[in-house]
């Protein structure tokens, strides 16, 4: 594409936030492009678009929803928890597909040996996970009775159309993924989830109430992100930071996020240098880091912790 200039300027029609690669190679697929194929099949096809391909660009977003992620978030959730059941909140939670943390087994793999835990061996999928560095890996899953989550534009997952969009998204290539993927997909939908359609700001307050409703007194709010606030300009970051720390009511509530840099992650690819790296962290405090798109094995590194 860098040097054909037809193809550049049908890309620069499109809005700035929508000239997203996995986007627009998505787009092509979604409407028949054959993937693995040559350049001049996609050329082909956008050149010579009849505006369904645009039309699903602008329609549609990119919302790869990794479960693998879980291999990493479901520590934190657990360390969280503290024993206590557990109220999840997501936002951008895209499918809801990262609310489901005690429906899969883990396989940690320290310098130790493996670290399970979850279900008996054969009952539910697998996450495996590289681990470096003294991890608080859990011996028990956390219990989860309540999962919610907000998001600009919800996929639901038993929509068929909204699985297939999910599948296309995950690159050519990554098989794995796209198999990781439908498993997530199949769990999800044996107990659909609840994510609420709207702006996260405007609507957490309302769904931390149902949250702290539905777990009790006995129980943890959790809320988490897997990616979205690094999609935020640094004002609403600070925003979202603010809000959280006010919904502790005075102390900050569990929170299981990535810190990525200011530009959105599909801009990093899948560097494994420190910009593709993610920070899952706790009221704070970075805990480990680990890639953002969970493949082909989830890897957590332990990072010192500083400030409270």
């Amino acid at each position: 594409m860098v040097d054909d200039p037809e193809v550049q300027a049908w890309l620069e029609t499109l809005p700035d936030a929508k000239q997203q690669p996995n986007l627009v190679f998505a787009a092509a697929r979604w409407h028949g492009l054959a993937a693995p194929a040559p350049y001049e099949a996609l050329r082909s096809v956008l050149l010579g678009d009849d505006g369904a391909v645009r039309g699903t660009i602008l329609t549609r977003a990119t919302q790869t929803n990794e479960a693998g992620r879980l291999a990493t978030l479901t520590p934190v959730f657990a360390l969280a928890a503290a024993g206590r059941p557990v109220a999840l909140l997501e936002v951008g939670a895209s499918a809801g597909l990262c609310l489901y943390p005690d429906r899969w087994r883990y396989r940690w793999h320290t310098a130790e040996g493996v670290r399970a835990a979850g279900p008996p061996d054969g009952v539910g999928p697998v996450l495996e996970c590289a681990v470096t560095g003294p991890v608080p890996l859990p011996e028990e899953l956390p219990t989860v009775v309540w999962r919610g989550g907000i998001d600009l534009n919800p996929l639901d997952v038993t929509a068929e159309d909204d699985r297939r969009w999910l599948l296309t998204l995950v690159w050519p290539e990554h098989d794995d993924r796209r198999e990781q993927l439908a498993r997530a997909i199949d769990v999800a939908r044996s107990d659909p989830p609840d994510v609420r359609r709207g702006d996260l700001f405007e609507l957490l307050p309302a769904r931390l109430e149902e949250a702290r409703a539905a777990v009790g007194s006995d129980g943890v709010v959790v809320v988490f992100h897997s990616a979205v606030v690094a999609y935020l300009e640094e004002a609403d970051r600070a925003r979202f930071d603010r809000t959280m720390r006010g919904a502790g009511r005075g102390r900050p509530l569990p929170l299981g996020e990535q810190r990525g840099p200011p530009r959105p992650p599909h801009r990093d690819g899948d560097r494994p240098g420190a910009a593709g790296r993610a920070v899952r962290a706790r009221a704070r405090r970075s805990l480990r880091r680990a890639h953002p798109r969970a493949r082909p094995v989830p890897h957590l590194v332990v990072t010192p912790t500083t400030g409270p």
